[in-house]
């Protein structure tokens, strides 16, 4: 299904029929439940295979943006010709990339190998932990978040999270204005994928850097998610578990504001204090 049908046609495919066996103290039932649907995306450079990404179907084409995005095939909406989806499969996209990037990627291609990316993969097709860092420019924006507005993110977000209601299955993230005001959500098996899927959305409508954006997310941080941010230039991020080591380390380095535990009026700040509004 095209990913520019209403969301409300797309929902078939988020989700696939199962029969459970359901215990309680009153016995044993059978009952049909659903599950999140998680199938293999192949993404090809000009007609060649690159990635295999396990996700939700549904903004396929922000994904596989968002994806080349952070793994820095692409660094712009202009470095991409096109996006198809393959004619036979529609777990295939086809990216075509201008030619100054595919003698870039073509000159560099021992630094990832080609592998399967599951749902709960970052940037896993890297050789090196050296290569995961990648040269852009430190985080400098200079505006305040008041706890209020830190306080309606997870709440917001979870109000936005339609498929998860059905299934308890997804991950999600959500951009958010600096007045708290949910811009982009994504649903997807992947929390990475559901933040590619959002960053790709914006690179697509060339909006990128997005100085002036509060990237919030399900689950945990990791060093992953908060690279992917750095790489769009999002200052706040938030999670309502908590970031990894790494995770502290690399947003304190390029001058993230790192939210954790965001639940209701309490939070933790890992990094970059002074943009919270006292």
């Amino acid at each position: 299904m095209p990913d520019d049908q209403p969301y409300s046609m797309m929902t078939a495919n988020l989700v696939r029929p199962v029969r459970v066996l359901h215990v309680s103290p009153e016995g044993i039932s059978s009952r049909p439940d659903v599950a999140a649907t998680e199938e293999p995306m192949e993404v090809r450079i000009d007609g060649e295979p690159f990635a295999v990404i396990m996700r939700t179907p549904g903004s396929d084409r922000e994904l596989a943006a968002g994806f080349l995005f952070a793994e820095r095939v692409i660094l712009s909406a202009a470095d991409i010709v096109g996006i198809e989806r393959d004619a036979d499969s529609r777990n295939v996209m086809d990216v075509r990339i201008v030619g100054a990037r595919v003698r870039d990627l073509a000159s560099r291609s021992d630094a990832r190998r080609r592998v399967v990316m599951n749902s709960s993969c970052g940037l896993c097709g890297r050789v090196t932990i050296d290569s995961l860092r990648v040269e852009a420019r430190d985080i400098v924006a200079d505006w305040n978040i008041s706890a209020d507005v830190i306080g309606g993110l997870a709440d917001a977000l979870r109000r936005a999270q339609a498929v998860f209601n059905e299934t308890g299955g997804l991950h999600a993230a959500g951009l958010f204005d600096r007045s708290g005001a949910l811009e982009v959500v994504a649903e997807d098996v992947g929390r990475h994928n559901a933040v590619d899927k959002v960053i790709g959305r914006m690179l697509l409508e060339e909006r990128l850097p997005l100085a002036e954006s509060i990237l919030f997310v399900s689950g945990r941080t990791s060093y992953e998610i908060v690279q992917k941010a750095y790489l769009a230039g999002i200052p706040v991020v938030g999670a309502v578990s908590a970031p990894s080591s790494l995770a502290v380390e690399l947003a304190e380095d390029v001058g993230i504001t790192l939210l954790g535990f965001v639940r209701g009026s309490a939070f933790n700040v890992y990094s970059h204090g002074h943009r919270l509004a006292h």
